[in-house]
């Protein structure tokens, strides 16, 4: 096992890493910018680096002053968190060819899954179920691509083959729009990713999107730790997500989950990641893979018992799963509130000094923040500044435990969205279960009419 990690990243997933390596007896490097230097993870830390001023791309993103903190410290392995350098290959090649362990997967596995066409190929190939689509990137001749959209059937969605986050993707409806929509996106992709190419897929027009996790090892064992519901969201940003989904069978689960522990296998995947899928008429269709820990792993890990994080660790110092598949039993429910530093309804960021914060408690009530009385929230990053779980033996008793928890929970000084979040659990719709990923969008549109 490990002796030190360096964590190359921030806030609350910093806090989340440095927690799991200190019950494992690792001791934890933080890197940190010059805006963070009064951060509680790095003050928990058992050494800390500045690596850089405040922009990420001076800091969270410099490779050069992250492996050199990795080398004075005498780190041994980096984790990545999510976000920022967590998904980018050629970083996990880096850490690897400068002596240290990459905590997530080979750098060609994250290359492979960061490339739309190629994750949905090789998906193909493992037998997983993928939206109807063209046969990978879309060609130049315009009459092909309209000969494509045809087959497939209007509406069809655009998307940038290196895209992520909700951007590089374009809904098209009609023939008329068609190539316009495709040139755009081919621009666009190309200034925000540095790759042009765009493919086509039939756009769903009422799904819901559910993900499965996984954990899979370098001796070809893998396992899937049943699925999140992460359709409440907003310009592809999630709100809310919850375990076990809503409506899914035992059957539907496993099928789609014994598909995703097989692709593991197949593409020879080592750590934890998640599939996600469009979910429309009982069928799923994959969209993406993540290839890192998911911001909302808490919710499956309240229901599962496992933690991930710590098994990602193990995963990476060569250990086999300490679980079967058999092992994996799923028991009551979580639901998880991602709690923003903007305004509840317009979403302007909010960032700022935090006069008083009264954290939330209870049965049932877990707090993943670095958050404290007298903290600033700087301005420079992801406004996320928490994230609030709340786990019942029922889905209704989960939701009941959120509720009572948002109210207690106070924070001054900054807004934030904890707001919406009470307005959403209070949301009949929501409350029953199974709505949409545009669901969210078009209850904000009534909000703004003043309509309840």
């Amino acid at each position: 096992m490990f002796e030190k990690i360096l964590i190359a990243n921030r806030g609350e997933i910093a806090l989340r890493i440095q927690r799991a390596c200190r019950e494992m007896g690792i001791k934890t490097v933080v890197v940190h910018s010059e805006a963070d230097r009064e951060a509680k993870y790095v003050k928990l830390a058992d050494e800390s680096v500045c690596i850089g001023p405040a922009p990420s791309i001076k800091s969270y993103l410099h490779v050069p002053a992250i492996i050199s903190a990795a080398e004075v410290t005498d780190s041994q392995a980096i984790h990545p968190g999510y976000g920022f350098l967590s998904e980018n290959a050629d970083f996990a090649d880096r850490v690897e060819q400068s002596g240290f362990v990459f905590i997530g997967p080979r750098g060609d596995t994250i290359r492979q899954m960061g490339d739309k066409v190629a994750a949905k190929d090789a998906m193909i190939a493992a037998g997983v179920p993928c939206v109807p689509g063209s046969d990978g990137a879309l060609p130049d001749d315009p009459a092909q691509i309209v000969k494509i959209a045809k087959k497939i059937g209007f509406p069809v969605i655009i998307k940038a083959a290196g895209g992520g986050g909700g951007r590089g993707m374009r809904v098209v409806h009609t023939e008329a729009a068609l190539i316009n929509s495709v040139n755009m996106t081919r621009t666009e992709a190309a200034a925000a990713f540095g790759n042009p190419t765009v493919y086509m897929e039939k756009f769903l027009e009422h799904p819901r999107h559910i993900e499965i996790q996984v954990l899979a090892d370098e001796y070809g064992n893998a396992i899937y730790l049943g699925e999140r519901d992460c359709s409440m969201q907003r310009r592809h940003q999630k709100i809310i997500e919850e375990a076990p989904a809503p409506g899914i069978t035992d059957a539907q689960r496993k099928k789609i989950g014994e598909a995703c522990a097989a692709a593991c296998r197949r593409i020879g995947y080592r750590g934890a990641g998640t599939f996600e899928f469009l979910f429309e008429n009982g069928e799923f269709y994959f969209i993406e893979m993540n290839t890192r820990v998911q911001v909302e792993h808490p919710v499956t890990e309240m229901i599962t018992g496992i933690d991930i994080v710590q098994e990602q660790i193990r995963i990476a110092a060569g250990e086999k799963l300490r679980y079967t598949q058999d092992d994996v039993v799923l028991r009551g429910h979580a639901m998880e509130c991602r709690i923003n530093a903007e305004d509840p309804f317009t979403f302007v960021p909010s960032p700022g000094k935090i006069e008083s914060y009264h954290p939330a408690g209870g049965p049932g009530i877990r707090i993943d923040s670095h958050i404290y009385q007298g903290y600033t929230v700087p301005p420079h990053y992801d406004s996320m500044v928490g994230k609030l779980i709340s786990y019942g033996d029922t889905r209704d008793q989960a939701m009941a435990r959120m509720r009572v928890a948002l109210s207690e929970m106070a924070i001054t000084g900054i807004k934030t969205n904890i707001p919406l979040h009470q307005e959403l659990f209070m949301d009949g719709a929501f409350q029953k279960g199974g709505t949409t990923i545009h669901y969210l969008e078009e209850r904000l549109s009534q909000l703004k009419k003043g309509d309840a």
